[in-house]
């Protein structure tokens, strides 16, 4: 069957090498990295699956492709679990075989695409989270790849941490636009009575403090790309103003009559379940349909953790740059980042490593360097968490402000003065630890 197929695929015009069983095929693979590797799952010594594993860990943008007998598509589901790119179930047409590869090709050519256009962003940037040999980040920067030469809004979903600011900057990258300006703006860090003049711009004396007339984000981005982080955290009242935006590609400053014409692609970026937003009323869903063009997923650590090893090394290799002496990471270290779910994604792996390599006195990072605490999940469960200066001072401060919300209800100005704050220091604090103040309006 091997001799059969190799034939039909040299047909093709492909450059065919064949592999007698897994360990003769790892070697093929070291010798000349291949595009697609075509295996059978039944084989011995080394099975289909092992071979699968081996060849992603030595050869990571080879596409595999896995046969199979009709009847067993549990082990092909567990195949591309780990990481197989497509499936053949046997006996299959010399139509649907040669259709596979091309694919299969086609998927290996874009990641090279990738490689080549986002390495010099990636030195620029640090797009660490971008990296790693998951199916999961496979299919993003694949995804990624497709959509960001377009001039579509792209929305990204992910949790924070997860580095939806990281993709935002490598849709920009890879776009016609890469030459314009990237403009961020982070909506849960503004309040909302500023960010209209923020992104929109305002005249001078619109408002108390408008000295003089300001360009907003938009015009600033003019040509380029524009990041709305957070989107879901703005207002209703602004999100109809975000929209008239974004379908008439023209901005009006606060204060001002005329608008000015833009041309700006939109990235938004959520870490919030925004279609729960839009059927519980809390998002325009007319501005959800404007900004969900295209959906990039940013997977969560727990997700991907075959990467851990890659991000930590990573992240190592950038603080030893910074520190007198340098470190490198134990096998026993690893192993004990493996075991943690990381609820701060990528961003807490960073803080791990650094601090681990500002505080240890050896060469070698120990899994002691490495300190997890236990905290309850909602239902109760214990689960492993990092015990980081920053969760300490996060879980303090929100006892706090909790407290003086529930002792002042509905006055955050109270509120405010009880806990020694600005309302508006106190507003941001709320925003970022995601307290809500039980129906109290916002401070401005």
């Amino acid at each position: 069957m091997r001799a059969t197929t190799a034939m039909l695929l040299r047909s093709e015009g492909y450059d065919v090498r064949e592999a007698g069983g897994g360990e003769e095929a790892l070697g093929a693979l070291t010798e000349r990295e291949a595009d697609v590797l075509l295996t059978d799952l039944k084989m011995e010594p080394m099975d289909g699956l092992t071979l699968l594993t081996k060849a992603l860990e030595s050869a990571p943008k080879t596409q595999v492709i896995v046969m199979t007998a009709y009847g067993s598509i549990e082990s092909a589901v567990e195949a591309m679990r780990r990481g197989a790119y497509d499936y053949l179930t046997k006996p299959f047409k010399e139509g649907e075989l040669a259709h596979r590869v091309q694919k299969a090709l086609e998927r290996a050519r874009l990641i090279n695409a990738v490689e080549l256009l986002t390495g010099d962003f990636t030195r620029r940037h640090g797009l660490a989270s971008l990296v790693g040999r998951s199916s999961a980040m496979r299919d993003l920067t694949g995804r990624l790849a497709r959509v960001a030469p377009s001039d579509a809004t792209v929305l990204i979903q992910g949790e924070s941490g997860t580095g939806k600011e990281l993709v935002a900057r490598a849709v920009h990258a890879l776009s016609r636009r890469t030459e314009k300006p990237f403009v961020p703006v982070n909506c849960s860090a503004i309040t909302e009575s500023l960010l209209e003049s923020e992104l929109f711009g305002h005249a001078r004396g619109a408002f108390t403090g408008a000295v003089k007339t300001r360009r907003g984000l938009f015009e600033e981005a003019d040509g380029g790309t524009l990041f709305i982080d957070e989107v879901t955290e703005t207002t209703q009242a602004f999100q109809t103003k975000l929209l008239r935006v974004l379908q008439d590609g023209e901005v009006r400053r606060v204060g001002e009559s005329a608008s000015i014409k833009v041309d700006v692609r939109t990235v938004a970026a959520t870490n919030r379940d925004i279609e729960k937003e839009v059927a519980d009323k809390r998002f325009r869903q007319d501005l959800y349909y404007r900004l969900n063009v295209v959906t990039l997923r940013v997977p969560p650590l727990r997700e991907r953790k075959e990467d851990i090893p890659l991000l930590a090394e990573h992240f190592l290799e950038r603080a030893n740059a910074r520190a007198s002496r340098p470190h490198r990471l134990s096998p026993g270290a690893i192993d004990r980042l493996m075991t943690y779910d990381f609820p701060g994604n990528v961003r807490e792996l960073e803080n791990l490593v650094e601090q681990a390599a500002a505080l240890s006195e050896s060469d070698e990072l120990l899994p002691e360097d490495f300190p997890l605490r236990r905290t309850p999940t909602p239902d109760g469960s214990p689960t492993v968490a990092a015990a980081t200066l920053a969760d300490v001072v996060d879980d303090a401060e929100r006892k706090a402000i909790a407290g003086a919300l529930e002792r002042t209800p509905d006055d955050l100005g109270r509120v405010a003065e009880t806990l020694a704050i600005s309302p508006t220091t106190l507003w941001r604090k709320m925003k970022r630890l995601g307290l809500r103040n039980g129906g109290a309006e916002d401070p401005s």
